[in-house]
C-alpha cells in the first residue's frame, strides 16, 4: 500500500509559479510510476504529467509542455511538479497517484493508477 499526501497549491497570479510536492509512504516507491492529474469544476479529471519508476522518463500533456515538469526523489520518497507561466485555465485541484511496476512509460489513463492522493487546489487568477 502507498499513501499520498500533496502540498504546495495555493492562490497565484496568472504568469506565476507553484511547486507542488507529493510525500508517499512506504518503501518500495521506486517501484512505482507517478502521474500528476488535475480536475477543474465542469470538466473530468485530466493527466498532467508522469515519471516513470527511475525518473528517467517523463510525459506531459500538451497543454502544460514548456510549462510543467515533474521529477522525484526515491530517497526523499517525493515527486514534485513545478508549474511555472500558470493561466487562469490552469486552475484545477491537482492530484498526484502511484501505479505499480518499472514500465518505462508511465500511463496517462487515470484507470490505471492504484493510489490517489487527496490533492491539492491550486487557483491562478488573471
Amino acid at each position: 500500500q502507498v499513501q499520498l499526501v500533496e502540498s504546495g497549491g495555493g492562490l497565484v497570479q496568472a504568469g506565476g509559479s507553484l511547486r507542488l510536492s507529493c510525500a508517499a509512504s512506504g518503501r518500495t516507491f521506486s517501484s512505482y510510476a507517478m502521474g500528476w492529474f488535475r480536475h477543474a469544476p465542469g470538466k473530468e479529471r485530466e493527466f498532467v504529467a508522469s515519471i516513470n519508476w527511475n525518473g528517467r522518463n517523463t510525459n506531459y500533456a500538451d497543454s502544460v509542455k514548456g510549462r510543467f515538469a515533474i521529477s522525484r526523489d526515491n530517497v526523499k520518497n517525493t515527486v514534485n511538479l513545478q508549474v511555472n507561466d500558470l493561466k487562469p485555465e490552469d486552475t484545477a485541484v491537482y492530484y498526484c497517484a502511484a501505479k505499480y511496476g518499472t514500465m518505462w512509460n508511465a500511463p496517462n489513463a487515470p484507470s490505471e493508477y492504484d493510489y490517489w492522493g487527496q490533492g491539492t487546489q491550486a487557483t491562478v487568477s488573471s
